[in-house]
Order: C-alpha cells, then structure tokens, then sequence
C-alpha cells in the first residue's frame, strides 16, 4: 500500500532537514535542507531529482519536458535501470530500463550525522528484493542494493543512469576513462578503443565504456567548475548525449535542451551483467564531488 503524505512525515521526517511533500504531477517527494546542500528525491522510480551543495550550482539535470506520472519515467536526475538496461533482450515490449523506475517505492528508512541525510527506498521485482540509499551531504552517494530472493541463479542489469548539469556540452570534456574498450552505439555497437585523448561531444553520443571501475572527472569550463564521480561494484560507465536529432525526437525532452546535459552511468550492463546465486546480494554505488576549476 502506498505511504501516504501524513504516515511519511509522521514516521520518516527529520526535524528541519528532511520532510516529504506532493512535487510535480502531485508524485510524492522528499525534500533535503542541510548545512552542506539541498537535495530533493521521488518515490516514484527512488528517483534523486536534485542536489545543490552549499554555495555552489545545481548538479543535477531535469528536462522542462519531464513527465511526472504513474508508469512514466522522470527525464533526468538519476533515473534507476533495473533489471534491465535499454530494450528487453527477450520482450520487444517490454520498457526500455526495466520496470522499477516507473513505479513508487517506499522509504524504508532515514537517518541523519555527520556526513549527511540517508533515505533508504525499498522496491521488490520478483526475483530480487531491491534497495537504494541515498546520502545527501557535501558529496551525493546512491547506492544501490539487490538481493537474489529465489531459490535459483537469477541474472540482471543494472545503471544509475545519472543526469548532470553542464553550463556548454560542446565545451566539456570526461576524463578517467584514456585507453578504455567501448561499445558505440551510435555506431552499430562497434568495438573501438577511447585511446589517449578525453571525451568530447561533437555528435550524438552513446557509449558503454567496459572494464573499468575508474574514477571519472567531468570538466565543465561553462560553469568553471569539475564534478567527479566515484564508483564502487560496478564494471562498465556508459556517456551519454542525444544531441539535436534524438532530443527532438523523445517527447519528454526539450528540442533545445541537449547543450545543457551529459549522461555519465554507474552500470553493470551487457557482458557486465550480474548473476547472483540464491540468498546472494550486490552492491553498487556512485559518489558524487563538485568543486570550483
């Protein structure tokens, strides 16, 4: 049974650091006031809609066409894959990312100290019991939970697909990831190598790095600043840019939105998918730094 607005304030709000509210399209969202930043997250889909640390810029993305409804997926912040990524390789039909970011969850917990304010969001997609906790503080940590509920090997996807603010895309630039193997899906899922040189956008963008559990830095000269991103139980980092075409084409993305955003993804997709024995569980993270260039 859903949580409702009254039993969420009651029983999981924070004093003056934590309450829950009705957000866009009336979805229930929780709201974060720290002195190191403010944050907001949904229910629905345990979807990070925002963090701004103290003093500084919003980190996260939002396109102005995001739907906010019950079986529709929020465009942008940290949209959670699950136990899918992209098309369902056994149903066409099925949703693109799996199931569980187009449904509410419940909070299981929170808790507040030195490092920050915790929500823990709780969902189950039989055969795995599924949990995501999110530290809001002068970094932004999600960290994501699956468990193997069954009695029989079961095997998944899974990305914390996240959105980031950037003040000029064509002007920012990835690094971390020199001499790493790639599946490029603009270009028919190509093997290629990234080699020495950073990431850049000049075209639509759409790469599954393998292999790698680096730290990756996104340098945002626009903003004149860096956001770094940490990762931990995760083997593949996939970026992302639709650029002109593709943004005009998705009806919950703004046509002249896509200079404003990159996609850089904590996943364990494809040959990285995660098969977990029974009772068996996996962890995998992000953190999230930004600081001034």
């Amino acid at each position: 049974m859903p949580q409702s607005l009254d039993s969420l304030n009651q029983n999981h709000s924070l004093a003056d650091r934590l309450r829950f509210e009705a957000g866009e399209g009336g979805l229930t969202r929780a709201v974060i006031t720290t002195d190191t930043c403010t944050g907001s997250a949904y229910l629905h889909g345990g979807h990070v809609a925002s963090w701004r640390p103290t003093g500084g810029e919003e980190v996260l993305w939002l396109s102005g066409k995001s739907n906010y409804a019950t079986g529709q997926p929020i465009r942008g912040g940290v949209p959670i894959c699950f136990p899918w990524f992209g098309p369902n390789a056994n149903d066409p039909a099925a949703p693109a990312h799996g199931t569980v970011r187009t449904r509410a969850w419940g909070v299981a917990r929170t808790a507040a100290d030195h490092t920050g304010v915790t929500i823990t969001f709780h969902t189950a997609e039989p055969p795995w019991d599924v949990r995501l906790a999110v530290t809001f503080g002068k970094t932004l940590t999600t960290a994501l939970v699956i468990v193997n509920d069954s009695e029989t090997q079961a095997t998944c996807e899974a990305a914390l697909h996240t959105y980031f603010t950037v003040g000029d895309v064509k002007q920012a630039r990835i690094t971390g990831l020199s001499n790493t193997a790639y599946l490029d899906k603009v270009g028919g899922l190509n093997r290629r190598n990234q080699g020495s040189d950073p990431i850049t956008f000049t075209a639509e963008t759409d790469r599954v790095y393998l292999n790698t559990t680096a730290r990756v830095t996104l340098e945002d000269p626009a903003l004149r600043r860096r956001i770094i991103l940490t990762k931990r139980g995760s083997d593949a980092t996939v970026v992302w840019n639709p650029w002109i075409d593709k943004a005009a084409k998705m009806p919950d993305f703004g046509d002249h939105e896509w200079p404003g955003m990159c996609c850089i993804e904590t996943a364990n997709v494809g040959d990285h998918a995660m098969t977990l024995a029974p009772g068996a569980s996996h962890t995998m993270s992000a953190t999230i730094h930004a600081e001034s260039l």
